[in-house]
């Protein structure tokens, strides 16, 4: 921190605690009580020392004065001692009651003698979670968030209270060959005491009638009744084979590790599934994840992935044409191909299609905050996506950028640091905790930029040092970082332009921070506030008219934006 702002805040502080009122009032009274003072010594005859007496009495006494309105407040209420003033946030969030029904479905255990039988147990928790989540008004905890108790020792009832529920669902698998024995109880945590608990026994190929029954045991345990439309939705879930379904289960936990080496072995597994018993949408589905994740990620940037995630797309939807899944992978792909416009008209339908699914909630409230500058519209959205999710750290980015979009540094490290605290390698939320130091000048941003690097020198901890060098007026040693895949991957990318384009800004490059501002308008930004103001580091171009030019579009298209 500067010292013009260690300054500024001690002023503020002072200001707080009523010293700088207390100053201007005793020196206005030591005044009249010096001249005072003299008035009486000459009119009374008293001894030529009471004046000096009065003044030193006066001059002891001020710091006195000082100290004791630091230390104490004075108020209609009595004498008190001074709170230390703690940050404040605009955004928290809610804590509210505990939704009377609302529950969470924690990870049934495997009990089968093969631990690889994981996958099953984890994909049946999975489905009944989707299979809950169709019921209008029961508040169902999202599948990222309760797989985070996957072997925890903790009580039901603390696990509740972590999540905001009242119910806990349990259970436990055992699957050999093709045998299959399930348990399942459903708890009241507040109570802690059991409302039901049942055992379905077949074969393999009635799993999906045990998850509909578990399903509509907890929804008339909680005189909850299956509407039609309801009961539909869940029908449609269904997979009509159970080998398939069995592929994709072994497949799905590598879709979200984001290595090369999990994303190849989902794409064998997802393959031999095709292989063995053909088309089927599911199997399209995780492919069409797998090559976009190897681009997206910049694991493998091969146009081909690309087009390979567009060749599974299109059999998705020819199979099924109102496909959420399908629906929030079209809006991923037309972020990358095309602009934020189409690609958000796809995620507003699959969340239409599923309205609980916490991978659309996300990107449909991180184009309202980012792309279409829309902060109040995708509170309350990022607020449903906590309420059903609020153990995954990706999502407690949105309220930062809620507060990073609108200029609020601060505020916005305050949550970036708690996305941090529940999953300490998010690499994306170390790459935003390092900018928002840097931007709020805290005196860690040094360490903790040349750190990152030191441990990982990948492509985020890179754009970390291009910025921290660039803020701090090192231009050459920012531009040695800058590499050809940096400037691809943001030419490229939905948001990493804008990056780019204050780095440059900063480093006082104007055409190439022009260049990055013109690109990432060509991909649907029209956020007026961040480009007019919010943004410190385009400080630098503001005053350039092509971007005067720039931003009065963008003022036009953001003041007539309708969603």
């Amino acid at each position: 921190m500067s010292d013009q702002n260690r300054l500024v805040k001690f002023w503020h502080e002072l200001k707080r605690r009523k010293v700088v009122g207390v100053i201007i009032v005793y020196a206005t009274v030591a005044f009249i009580l010096m001249q005072l003072a003299q008035l009486l010594e000459s009119s009374l005859n008293l001894p030529p020392w009471f004046d000096t007496a009065i003044t030193i009495t006066l001059i002891i006494g001020f710091p006195v004065a000082v100290i004791f309105s630091w230390i104490f407040d004075v108020s209609s209420k009595g004498i008190s001692v001074t709170i230390p003033e703690t940050k404040k946030e605009s955004y928290t969030i809610p804590n509210k009651n505990v939704p009377e029904k609302s529950i969470i479905v924690l990870p049934f255990d495997n009990i089968s003698s093969d631990p690889e039988q994981d996958y099953f147990s984890d994909g049946l928790t999975e489905e009944i979670i989707t299979d809950l989540s169709y019921i209008q008004d029961l508040l169902v905890i999202s599948r990222s968030s309760a797989m985070t108790f996957k072997g925890s020792k903790q009580t039901l009832k603390k696990i509740a209270s972590k999540v905001n529920v009242r119910y806990v669902l349990e259970g436990s698998v055992r699957k050999s060959g093709n045998d299959l024995r399930i348990v399942a109880q459903l708890i009241d945590a507040q109570t802690d005491t059991h409302i039901w608990a049942e055992k379905y026994t077949g074969k393999l190929d009635d799993i999906f009638n045990i998850q509909e029954k578990v399903s509509r045991s907890v929804s008339e345990s909680l005189k909850g009744k299956l509407h039609t439309a309801e009961l539909a939705k869940i029908m449609d879930n269904k997979v009509d084979n159970i080998h398939v379904y069995e592929c994709y289960l072994k497949s799905r936990p590598d879709l979200y590790k984001y290595t090369e080496e999990a994303l190849k072995r989902a794409e064998r597994n997802l393959k031999y599934g095709l292989d063995l018993y053909g088309p089927h949408v599911l199997l399209y589905t995780g492919l069409g994840q797998v090559y976009f994740q190897l681009y997206d990620s910049g694991i493998d940037m091969d146009p081909d992935n690309l087009k390979k995630a567009e060749e599974y797309l299109k059999k998705i939807f020819d199979m099924q044409p109102d496909s959420a899944e399908g629906f929030l992978l079209s809006g991923l792909m037309k972020l990358k191909r095309e602009n934020a416009f189409t690609a958000f008209n796809d995620f507003k339908r699959s969340m239409e299609l599923n309205p609980t699914r916490p991978e659309t909630l996300m990107w449909y409230c991180f184009i309202q905050l980012f792309h279409f500058g829309q902060p109040e519209k995708a509170k309350s959205v990022f607020e449903k996506l906590l309420e059903i999710d609020p153990l995954t750290s990706i999502n407690l980015i949105l309220p930062g950028f809620y507060h990073w979009l609108k200029g609020e540094h601060e505020k916005a490290l305050i949550y970036i640091e708690r996305s941090i605290k529940i999953e300490p390698d998010n690499i994306l939320s170390i790459w935003y905790k390092g900018q928002l130091l840097i931007l709020t000048q805290n005196k860690e941003a040094s360490d903790y930029a040349n750190e990152q690097w030191k441990n990982e020198p990948g492509f985020f901890q890179g754009l970390l040092m291009v910025m921290y060098h660039a803020y701090n007026g090192r231009k050459s040693e920012a531009l040695e970082y800058i590499t050809d895949s940096m400037l691809k991957m943001a030419w490229e990318d939905f948001a990493l332009a804008w990056f780019m384009a204050g780095y440059y800004a900063v480093m006082n490059e104007k055409e190439l921070a022009l260049k990055y501002i013109e690109r990432l308008h060509d991909k649907g930004m029209i956020n007026y506030p961040l480009l007019a103001k919010h943004d410190p580091l385009l400080e630098n171009i503001r005053n350039e008219p092509r971007f005067k030019k720039l931003l009065k579009t963008v003022q036009k298209e953001w003041e007539n934006f309708e969603v």
